[in-house]
């Protein structure tokens, strides 16, 4: 990945539906190669998805939770129980494991309301095999970005 891959990137990071056109004079290079680098940059996986971004808010979702899960048993079977188990419900849009604390996952939930958000946390507690599990409600979001900081490579 050159600095011309960068630039581009660094562009449709923010606006997907810039122009070829512009995105091109952006850059500094014509549309055919422009485009031939999107489309090698979409091959090689480096560029997975265009997507829309929407406001929680307002489309009801307002309640961010993180849930802390502790397991006791990391066997394959309980791995593939708790993937199976993740990715069944779409209020759950991320999931992380963890080091260095004393829980071994991280989820980020959403919901319309903490009623709702306890309702779903017990279907979970009867689908998931835990030993601990905690939840943190967010009060509000300081910082989320979508773009990856390619200043840094």
């Amino acid at each position: 990945m050159d600095e011309i891959d960068k630039k581009i990137l660094s562009i449709i990071q923010r606006n997907c539906n810039i122009p070829l056109s512009e995105l091109s004079k952006r850059v500094g290079i014509s549309t055919t190669p422009c485009w031939n680098r999107i489309k090698k940059m979409e091959e090689d996986k480096i560029i997975l998805k265009k997507i829309a971004i929407l406001d929680n808010n307002k489309i009801n979702l307002p309640i961010t939770v993180f849930l802390l899960i502790s397991v006791s048993s990391h066997s394959q079977d309980w791995v593939k129980r708790f993937s199976f188990t993740i990715n069944k419900y779409n209020e759950i849009m991320e999931v992380y494991r963890l080091t260095g604390s004393s829980s071994d996952y991280m989820l980020k939930i959403v919901a319309n309301s903490v009623a709702d958000y306890d309702i779903f946390q017990q279907k979970i507690i009867n689908e998931i095999q835990f030993s601990k599990m905690s939840s943190s409600i967010s009060l509000k979001e300081i910082k989320k970005i979508h773009s990856m900081p390619l200043d840094c490579i």
